[in-house]
């Protein structure tokens, strides 16, 4: 049975999706701050699972997993020394859970300390000021994490069909965004920078390379509904004048990006199908233009006991 495709309008959960996004910057930034950096911040992220979304083990004491249970709205914790500890989502401020989870990874034996200014906001509160209480819509919450299911099976499933160095398929909670990433394997042009929040050597690094990447975000303050995104770095002439699959996806002049509702993926017929329609043509544009080596990067769609068969 396919994952369900759920209704998530942005404006009516936005309070709790804005709180959302900052928690998982709190517990992203404490992985940041235990994890040596691996290329283009990919140390830092976090990834869906069953129950929500993990950071996977965290190197700090005997190893700490921190888990958002969208399912049951717990957050949870578990040591490998056996230790575990959990609080209960709902409404409450950012200082507050940023206070039980720094009690929490206390507790698990492991160092809590971390950055406390949020990323890639305008205005940054530092956590621990934040004393705004923000509600918590739990079935939002649940419906979101039901979403993020069914598109990373999608994200997943277009990763296979690459063979030259691709990311995995993670959340990055700077910007709130589950993203999938290719590399034609060349370097790229410096990045100007300039990410609020962000320092320009973080930006540079993560773009050091030429890359077609997609992803998806729940909405924000200027995109006011869930969508899909793909862009290139650098964008090559004639990207943002191609036309991409499927009907409904667009090229936001503003966001420098193709843009396709995510509506648009859950009201049609077949979303996995729509949805790999839009991730395919926008990479085909950028690796077209951009003229990256397509023969010698891509391959057939991984299917389930069967190796690559190598050629040549």
């Amino acid at each position: 049975m396919s994952a369900p495709w759920p209704e998530i309008p942005y404006e009516a959960w936005h309070e709790t999706c804005s709180a959302l996004h900052l928690y998982t910057q709190i517990v992203g930034k404490y992985r940041l701050a235990r994890t040596p950096w691996v290329n283009h911040s990919w140390h830092a992220t976090l990834y869906v699972d069953a129950r929500g979304l993990i950071t996977s083990l965290v190197p700090d004491a005997a190893g700490i997993e921190i888990v958002f249970n969208l399912r049951d709205h717990v957050l949870s914790g578990k040591s490998a020394d056996g230790r575990t500890a959990e609080f209960p989502l709902g409404p409450m401020s950012v200082a507050e859970f940023h206070g039980r989870f720094l009690e929490t990874v206390e507790w698990l034996g492991g160092t809590p300390e971390l950055n406390a200014r949020p990323n890639e906001l305008p205005d940054p509160i530092p956590f621990r000021d934040d004393h705004l209480t923000r509600p918590y819509d739990a079935e939002a919450v649940e419906r979101f994490f039901h979403a993020l299911v069914a598109i990373s099976r999608v994200f997943y499933r277009f990763r296979t069909g690459f063979i030259g160095k691709v990311s995995p398929v993670h959340l990055f909670w700077g910007s709130f965004d589950l993203a999938v990433t290719r590399f034609s394997g060349r370097r790229a042009p410096v990045h100007p920078g300039g990410v609020p929040g962000l320092p320009d050597v973080v930006t540079r690094e993560a773009y050091s390379h030429e890359v077609s990447s997609a992803g998806f975000w729940p909405g924000d303050a200027q995109t006011k509904f869930p969508a899909f995104y793909s862009y290139a770095y650098p964008a090559p002439k004639g990207f943002a004048i191609s036309q991409p699959a499927p009907e409904g996806a667009y090229f936001d002049q503003k966001l420098g990006e193709f843009v396709l509702p995510y509506d648009v993926v859950r009201n049609s017929r077949d979303p996995e199908t729509t949805l790999i329609s839009f991730l395919e043509s926008t990479y085909r544009a950028a690796a077209d233009l951009g003229q990256w080596d397509r023969a010698a990067l891509e391959c057939p769609t991984g299917e389930p006991l069967r190796p690559r068969v190598l050629t040549g």
